[in-house]
């Protein structure tokens, strides 16, 4: 199954030395039945697309608890056995949780896929958004506003090869 962990870069950069995302229990976003239920259309792409960006939104809120970290959002994108995936069924539908999923074990880097990193430039937008996302979870429409901002910012894909040249 392809699951999609939230990191900051440094969390990042420390995964890869350590040779593995962990410990477990990790909270990270894949195509879930609820996920599927709320995006009626769209194929298995659309769907994929839409829990990396679920997955993006969880790193935002790391880069907003972690004030120290650079200002980018990143998604590890792994592949793991489907029974190291749990759903939890009284979160399933809940706006907020929708795609979440809380894997069972460490993640080694051999199951990683890629890592989807935001750019430098992006760094002025996710740091207004940051500042905006506990107003933007309270529902205040201007910060939404901005915190949806940071999405006009598509993530780099980067090959697991290529993490230790990233930035952190």
């Amino acid at each position: 199954m392809r699951v999609y962990l939230p990191l900051t870069l440094p969390g990042l950069a420390e995964a890869y030395r350590a040779g593995e995302v962990g410990p477990a229990p990790l909270t990270a976003r894949a195509v879930t039945p609820g996920l599927r239920e709320w995006y009626l259309s769209g194929d298995e792409e659309e769907l994929e697309y839409t829990a990396l960006g679920r997955a993006a939104l969880a790193s935002l809120r790391l880069v907003a608890a972690d004030r120290g970290a650079p200002p980018r959002r990143v998604v590890l994108a792994v592949d793991v056995p489907d029974e190291w995936v749990r759903v939890d069924p009284d979160r399933a539908l809940l706006v907020e949780a929708l795609g979440e999923v809380t894997l069972a074990e460490a993640v080694p880097v051999a199951r990683w896929v890629s890592a989807h990193v935001d750019s430098a430039d992006a760094e002025t937008d996710l740091v207004a958004a940051a500042d905006a996302l506990p107003a933007a979870e309270k529902g205040d429409p201007d910060a939404r506003f901005v915190v949806e901002g940071a999405t006009d910012h598509e993530l780099l894909w980067y090959a697991v090869q290529e993490i230790p040249d990233l930035d952190s």
